[in-house]
């Protein structure tokens, strides 16, 4: 009578349940499944009923189980994944497959097979615990997830615990205690509400599964407690053949040592460690997950600025996180004086400290190896040439010594301490591991240190290439005072020269105080206003002011021109650098003649500098004639001259090409865009 009022009572919650799922609107194969379980659960409380089947047989009994197990099992699977989108994704994975062999076989096994019902109760015994297992999995990988699983996982949980004790109970006695069977049906009811709650809250069901080490640690705690059960019950069944009065007794015994067992895997935080280690050294390569420690690193060592302070603080956050430490100080040797660039949660260096960290320096540099001060003080034998001061050691508040090496040559130390977290121990793994995660570091640190360095020796690059042109200026400014001195007896009573003695000057002013300028604000140049001129008009200047003491004298020829935008006095600058560079490479017969014409298929103005020159060959043209600082002159010349008037050129939209031949001369082509 108790039991069926339990089992009514279910079966009527669970229909009421099933009633209120048809007017669920949420879609997808989750509620569907859900039904069905829901359906199976109704049906298996009204088979349990012996009002309304007669008096319950064991084999009802344990086909009425595994049948709702089974549907149970499919709902689970359907969850363990989500993306499904109909019964057969979900049956067509091997996933699935694997996890409803077990209630398959334990339906039809007893039909072709006579089996004892000891072997029965134990595959009950073992569904149950495949339900605590993917239970587990479940809700270890739900994440953010994990509270709208809760109530379904409790549920469950709770439900099939019940059936794996009462199961185990029943393989170690041979029969199934009727009080238990009796007080399934109002735990079910009791349980219920959870399971409405799981339904309110989850709105996506399904959970994508991956084997990680904490899967598999509490997976494997729970084969463990099963393996151990099935044991106990192997022994119980024995005792209970042999000993008969005795049966009961032990039975008891060996369901409080077996719930006993339990709370110890549960609860006991050394006991899981060690079953951690033994899974991570005998089921896993690795003792880290690389993986995750990889995207971990990567992430601390992602840069919100590059200047140094942020660098080092990044790096040595990298190494912490790579042991899981808090405290920790990254030093940098420079001439062998130690150089504290970052730290996290520790004080400055003391004098204990850096009196160890001299020794520490030569011995890494030495061996290459990491150092566990913990190890060296119970093991010292095993850091051969290490002498440290003991004294001084316990002064220090540093656990790990992390060398970071830079060609060969010790740039500096990592020194963590755990700082309340579990001690790293140096085993080869773990040394193999912070060696792969020190040069990983010691890469990021370098190359922002080249980088630093790189964008230093550019700005000095900048500053003396912007002196070379300074420097080139100044002896146009040199050739322009020379040529005054050399006309200053012959014409200095010439009030026209004195004229062009004062305007000779006041540009050479100008130009002057335009190189200060340049030099004071660390500018490459200094651009002039452009406007429109006649070339023809700059070239004549030129050639008036600036080249008439050397020979042979340049001389115009005007075919056509027309006005063109330019800075008149870099413009002079080009020219000039041309102009005398024909005339320096023609002897005192030869010619230098500046032709100007127009190009109207591309409309453009042209100026060309003829010479009859020594000239130049194809390779020099290409390799040496625009590059900067190479010249042929000696120390007469920069070098930069051509390379200044083709970047000029370019500047503007015009170009300028040359055409030469060994002791033909040579022939620069300067073209401006009209438009």
């Amino acid at each position: 009578m108790i039991s069926d009022i339990g089992y009514g009572l279910n079966s009527v919650a669970y229909l009421v349940l099933l009633l209120l799922l048809f007017t669920v609107r949420k879609a997808g194969l989750a509620k569907h499944l859900l039904l069905l379980a829901t359906l199976a659960t109704l049906a298996w409380s009204l088979g349990l009923i012996n009002a309304l089947f007669g008096s319950l047989t064991v084999d009802r009994l344990l086909i009425l189980d595994a049948s709702k197990q089974l549907i149970w099992l499919l709902f689970i699977a359907s969850c363990l994944k989500d993306d499904f989108q109909d019964i057969w994704q979900v049956l067509r994975r091997p996933a699935t497959v694997m996890i409803l062999l077990p209630p398959v076989i334990a339906l039809l096994l007893p039909q072709f097979v006579a089996l004892d019902n000891t072997w029965r109760f134990l595959f009950q015994t073992v569904l149950a615990l495949e339900v605590l297992i993917l239970l587990e999995v479940l809700y270890r990988q739900a994440g953010e997830n994990q509270w709208p699983y809760k109530p379904l996982v409790l549920y469950l949980g709770a439900t099939h615990l019940f059936e794996f004790v009462t199961y185990a109970n029943a393989t170690m006695v041979s029969q199934v205690p009727p009080l238990y069977i009796a007080a399934r049906g109002y735990i079910y009811v009791a349980m219920m509400p959870l399971l409405v709650m799981a339904i309110r809250r989850i709105k996506h069901w399904g959970v994508d599964i991956f084997i990680s080490r904490d899967v598999v640690l509490h997976s494997s705690l729970l084969l463990v407690a099963g393996g151990y059960l099935f044991l106990m019950a192997v022994v119980g069944y024995a005792v209970n053949l042999t000993e008969g009065s005795w049966g009961a007794t032990v039975q008891i015994i060996l369901v409080v040592l077996s719930l006993a067992l339990l709370a110890t895997l549960f609860l006991s935080n050394a006991f899981r460690t060690r079953c951690k280690v033994f899974i991570t050294k005998h089921f896993f390569a690795n003792q880290y997950d690389y993986r995750v420690e990889w995207v971990k690193l990567t992430k601390a060592l992602s840069l919100t600025s590059s200047d140094d302070a942020t660098v080092y603080r990044c790096a040595l956050n990298g190494m912490l996180g790579a042991v899981n430490y808090k405290s920790g100080r990254l030093i940098k040797m420079v001439n062998d004086d130690a150089e504290l660039v970052a730290r996290e949660q520790a004080s400055p260096l003391n004098d204990d400290e850096e009196a160890v960290l001299g020794d520490l320096t030569a011995y890494c540099q030495k061996t290459g190896w990491l150092v566990d001060i913990d190890e060296y003080q119970i093991t010292p034998f095993n850091y051969n040439g290490l002498q440290l001061n003991r004294d001084a050691l316990k002064r220090c508040e540093f656990q790990l010594v992390i060398p970071l090496f830079q060609n060969e040559k010790i740039w500096g130390l990592a020194l963590l301490a755990a700082a309340g977290a579990e001690h790293v121990k140096l085993d080869w793994e773990v040394r193999d591991y912070l060696n792969a995660v020190r040069d990983q570091v010691g890469n990021f640190i370098f190359h922002h240190e080249a980088a630093e360095a790189v964008a230093e020796n550019a700005q000095f690059a900048a500053f003396s290439r912007m002196s070379a042109f300074v420097l080139h200026d100044l002896k146009n400014v040199l050739a322009q005072i020379d040529l005054i001195l050399a006309n200053a007896e012959q014409h200095k009573d010439n009030p026209e020269f004195i004229d062009d003695t004062f305007e000779t000057l006041r540009h050479t002013k100008a130009r002057m105080d335009k190189m200060l300028r340049q030099l004071s604000d660390k500018n490459m140049e200094e651009r002039g206003e452009d406007a429109a001129y006649l070339l023809s008009v700059l070239a004549r200047k030129v050639i008036e002011t600036r080249c008439q003491q050397y020979k042979p004298a340049p001389v115009v020829h005007l075919v056509e021109e027309s006005e063109v935008v330019v800075d008149p006095e870099k413009l002079s600058n080009v020219l000039y650098h041309l102009i005398s560079n024909a005339q320096q490479a023609t002897p005192d017969d030869g010619s230098v003649e500046i032709v100007l014409m127009k190009d109207h298929v591309h409309n453009r103005q042209l100026v060309l500098i003829e010479d009859t020159g020594c000239g130049m060959d194809e390779t020099f043209i290409e390799q040496r004639l625009f590059t900067p600082f190479d010249t042929t002159k000696g120390n007469a010349g920069m070098g930069i001259g051509a390379y200044d008037a083709k970047n000029y050129m370019t500047s503007i939209g015009g170009k300028l090409s040359v055409q030469s031949q060994p002791g033909k001369g040579s022939c620069f082509t300067l073209a401006f865009p009209l438009d």
